[in-house]
């Protein structure tokens, strides 16, 4: 996995080992320090000893292997819902429970194990052998349409689109609360929690750039279904915004508020799907959209919320999402809507 960041003021003073391991995702403290010790993670270029205190500033590059040093992603013979395949690209349908890329602790039962026996070719695709053809990542426990590289012309392309926000990403998700505005937009920086380095936080002084824009869909009696936007992709961005606003998403025990989070949730997972996905071919240049519902589990938390029956949650989901599948958010957003900054 190749890293390139820059130590901020929250990580200043902190061991180098410690700082990688908290800022590179699925990365062990033991990974981190082996890394450091061998030189394949440098700062400024320069081989530092895992203590080394970093200082605000300090550029971290380099690349982390696995804890045995070999990368191997074998192939996975199991189902794997093809939404679009060309020979440039590959847009699927990921399942909720179901892992992006193999990590520390997993290297099997993989969307990417699942990839590479469908379409070998993505094995060669970037320069990181866990993931081979991966632009973008989904949550393990989010559901819905992830786009896949299959050559490096095309990873690079698609790259850069996603760097300068040219890809569209429409969500849907269930929150927690009535009350939530019709529509509006978040604008708050998020970073790794400086205590838990599985969470992500707000964090207005040290934390990048991150844009939301939502817009109620229909309220419920306890909870809203809402169309997200993202206009940046961080880690557990939406998660994030709508926890910190109040809103956290049923059925998310991470991102919830403390006193729920060790009762019972009314969903087995956070209620987060990928819904719609636009971009540019990166042979042709033509604009390219796809959508997909969600997964039963929720649909059926959308109409227990409703209070519908079971039999009747299907028609119930389509007199909800009869609308033109790429709305453009920001043009339909109202001029009164809230735009929540630090």
């Amino acid at each position: 996995m190749k890293i390139d960041f820059t130590v901020s003021s929250s990580f200043a003073g902190q061991r180098l080992d410690v700082v990688v391991s908290q800022s590179v995702p699925d990365c062990s403290r033991s990974m981190a320090a082996t890394a450091v010790s061998r030189g394949d993670v440098r700062i400024s270029g320069l081989q530092k000893r895992p203590g080394y205190r970093t200082k605000k500033g300090d550029q971290v590059t380099g690349e982390i292997l696995s804890e045995d040093g070999e990368i191997t992603v074998k192939s996975d013979p199991r189902s794997l819902d093809v939404v679009h395949a060309d020979s440039h690209i590959v847009v699927v349908n990921k399942p909720p429970g179901l892992v992006v890329h193999p990590g520390a602790g997993r290297c099997e039962n993989t969307l990417v194990n699942r990839l590479v026996h469908g379409f070998p070719d993505i094995r060669q695709v970037g320069d990181d052998p866990t993931r081979p053809g991966i632009v973008h990542r989904l949550d393990k426990d989010t559901s819905g349409l992830l786009l896949a590289a299959r050559t490096d012309h095309s990873l690079k392309f698609l790259q850069k689109e996603f760097k300068y926000h040219r890809v569209e990403k429409i969500y849907l998700a269930l929150v927690t609360g009535s009350d939530l505005a019709v529509s509006g937009e978040i604008d708050r920086p998020i970073s790794r929690h400086p205590k838990d380095r599985k969470r992500m936080s707000v964090n207005p002084d040290a934390g990048r750039p991150a844009r939301t824009v939502w817009q109620v869909i229909q309220r419920f009696e306890n909870a809203c279904l809402v169309r997200v936007r993202l206009y940046t992709g961080r880690t557990h961005q939406i998660r994030v915004h709508f926890y910190d606003m109040g809103f956290p998403l049923l059925g998310d025990q991470t991102y919830q508020f403390r006193r729920n989070r060790k009762t019972a949730q009314r969903c087995s997972r956070q209620m987060l799907h990928a819904w719609q996905i636009g971009f540019r071919h990166p042979f042709s240049g033509l604009k390219m959209g796809f959508a997909v519902d969600p997964p039963g589990d929720f649909i059926s938390a959308t109409g227990r919320e409703a209070g519908i029956g079971p039999n009747d949650g299907n028609l119930f989901w389509r007199s909800l999402t009869m609308m033109d599948p790429f709305m453009d958010m920001g043009a339909t957003r109202s001029a009164a809507a809230p735009r929540i900054q630090p």
